[in-house]
């Protein structure tokens, strides 16, 4: 509830006073907050956006440029976080990179997504923290790493997908979650009323949804993966389907 106070206090600003307003960054569950609000912003014209397509974290900016007459950029800066020598780097993964951030004392709705791959990491971050990131991150688990701004985002941010056959009961979610990652179906529906389960970015707390090909899950704690396609029924009236898990 704080959260959308806060949200109706920029959307209100910006309306009142002819001027663009920004959040900090947020994660999934007030992303799905405001989605499920969005109807009482549209009067300030929100518009969200993360660095790229692929950002699960995003700042929510409130103000329409052809209402404004100008238009003003998201504050979000593009780091790439880079071993001295990668010969003789750790293995460094997505919470190496974040602890080290958080090391140096930065709030985390400063920063938006880390994506990391072969051991460099491209960050999304608010402007106002760039500078001090650069200068003062140097070493990330026992690697020495420089920061740079990034210029080639697209080797890092593309994920790599693994595809997997699966066979369920039917296309539900929780049937879907229970055989991705080896659960039992109670452990997969007990997921969603704990609010661990979002679906195409919105938090889902119906273990019946049917997915559809396209359809994006992520499960906190335990990964994200895609719905990709369906092949029909097996034999004994099993439903074979494609999922591509995120690594």
């Amino acid at each position: 509830m704080d959260e959308l106070i806060r949200l109706k206090e920029l959307a209100d600003r910006s309306y009142n006073t002819g001027q663009f307003t920004f959040t900090d960054f947020l994660g999934m569950a007030d992303l799905s907050m405001f989605y499920k609000n969005e109807k009482d912003f549209i009067f300030a014209h929100p518009t969200a956006f993360g660095g790229c397509e692929q950002a699960e974290r995003k700042i929510i900016r409130f103000g329409d440029p052809d209402e404004l007459g100008y238009s003003v950029d998201f504050p979000i800066s593009a780091l790439c976080i880079q071993p001295l020598s990668k010969k003789f780097s750790d293995d460094l993964n997505h919470r190496d990179f974040l602890g080290a951030l958080m090391n140096l004392g930065i709030k985390r709705e400063l920063l938006g997504d880390i994506f990391v791959k072969e051991n460099e990491a491209l960050l999304f971050c608010k402007e106002s923290i760039a500078d001090f990131i650069s200068e003062n991150l140097t070493r990330v688990k026992h690697t020495s790493v420089k920061v740079v701004q990034a210029q080639d985002t697209d080797a890092i941010i593309a994920p790599k997908k693994e595809e997997k056959v699966i066979q369920v009961a039917s296309g539900r979610i929780d049937a879907v979650i229970a055989k991705v990652y080896n659960l039992s179906r109670q452990d997969a529906i007990a997921l969603l009323p704990a609010g661990l389960v979002y679906l195409n970015g919105m938090e889902c707390t119906e273990n019946a949804k049917a997915l559809k090909a396209g359809d994006v899950i992520a499960v906190r704690g335990r990964g994200k993966f895609e719905y990709d396609r369906e092949l029909g029924l097996s034999k004994k009236g099993k439903l074979n389907c494609v999922v591509l898990i995120y690594k």
